[in-house]
């Protein structure tokens, strides 16, 4: 059913939920407007590369079609695959060639700013609105029809799914996005990762925030409602991504950042690594090691850290509390000199750095204030 564009690759692509659509959709104009039922359609995707889509679940009425696509993601984990996305295609009452395009049940609704779609419009992107409208406008060229058609776009099990994505948290309610810019799923998931971390930033910008705690995830969200009253969650979730979320932030214009996060992640920020995966980089021990070692903490401690698989078991070999202070302070201040450097000047950054068992470990000088300032909003 799908075309090969898998040669030579090790993983399998997939198709977009908007190609699904645009595809959904050709096919209900199709048999609309030639009153021939349709098994399998043929579009283009916007990368160039065709999409034969199997023809599911057709109902056909004088007036209207409505049938659907199974989204294929391939190997790229998507919590869509599998699902099905109907198009249901009727007359309009409107003699003007115009391909008006709505979302239906399960499609997401826009309710906050900055986001591809207007407050208020179905969650269709852009780009398979662009994709729905060139297929179906390609089927009334070829049966010569030159009045408005209606596009309405629907998932059934879409507002269950969008509970398991960040569509709530960015503003999007009642069902998922119709979304995709190639056409293709790429079996990886690193670009939805940082369009995602940028979304949110974006997002908050247009709020009018020029100040944002960043976290590499909800590790901590206990311990900070705990100890700061604030909510992690509303935080921008920056994965692994430190460097590249520092980039973002300032390319949007965010004047302050607040970073937040584990020891064992912000450690490696530390010593300069701005991709904290353990594939990229992992030199957690020897950071802390060295540093403990120039505030004079004794020989046999340090070599207790080296052998240490966690940061948190290693954190337990500093017994003099004034020296780990003087250690964890350290830290902190490197991790906010090298995000400062990343930055470039442009933007202040701060850091409060915890641990799971022992709750805060150090946060830098201007740190309290900025999360203050935040739990105000």
């Amino acid at each position: 059913m799908d075309y090969d564009i898998n040669s030579g690759n090790k993983l399998r692509y997939g198709f977009t939920t908007g190609s699904c659509a645009a595809a959904a959709s050709k096919a209900a104009a199709w048999m609309l407007l030639s009153g021939v039922e349709k098994k399998e359609i043929r579009i283009e995707t916007p990368k160039g590369i065709p999409y034969c889509a199997e023809i599911l679940d057709i109902k056909r009425l004088p007036d209207r079609v409505r049938c659907a696509v199974r989204k294929d993601g391939g190997d790229d984990p998507d919590i869509t695959s599998g699902t099905l996305i109907y198009a249901e295609v009727s007359f309009s009452e409107n003699q003007e060639k115009q391909i008006l395009t709505e979302g239906g049940k399960g499609v997401g609704r826009v309710t906050k700013p900055g986001l591809d779609q207007p407050v208020g419009e179905a969650a269709i992107n852009s780009v398979p609105r662009k994709m729905i409208e060139k297929e179906v406008s390609e089927v009334c060229d070829l049966f010569d029809y030159t009045g408005d058609l209606k596009v309405v776009i629907s998932v059934p099990d879409g507002e269950r799914l969008a509970e398991k994505t960040f569509n709530p948290k960015l503003g999007i309610e009642g069902g998922i996005s119709v979304i995709g810019t190639s056409g293709i799923v790429e079996p990886m998931s690193t670009k939805a990762i940082l369009d995602t971390i940028k979304l949110e930033l974006k997002q908050r910008r247009e709020l009018g925030y020029d100040t944002v705690v960043i976290s590499p995830g909800n590790y901590g969200i206990d311990f900070m409602k705990d100890t700061y009253g604030y909510d992690l969650d509303k935080s921008v979730k920056c994965s692994n991504f430190i460097g590249l979320s520092v980039d973002m932030a300032r390319e949007l214009g965010f004047r302050k950042i607040l970073y937040v996060g584990h020891i064992g992640k912000l450690i490696k920020v530390a010593g300069g690594i701005m991709n904290t995966h353990s594939r990229e980089a992992d030199c957690r021990m020897e950071i802390l090691a060295s540093v403990a070692v120039k505030k004079g903490l004794d020989v046999r401690d340090v070599r207790e850290i080296l052998n240490c698989i966690t940061c948190e078991e290693a954190v337990k070999h500093i017994h003099d509390e004034e020296i780990k202070k003087e250690i964890m302070d350290e830290i902190a201040g490197r991790i906010c000199e090298n995000l400062n450097r990343r930055a470039g000047g442009e933007t202040e950054i701060q850091c409060i750095v915890f641990s799971k068992e022992l709750g805060e470990l150090a946060k830098s000088e201007g740190a309290g204030e900025m999360l203050r300032m935040l739990c105000e909003e």
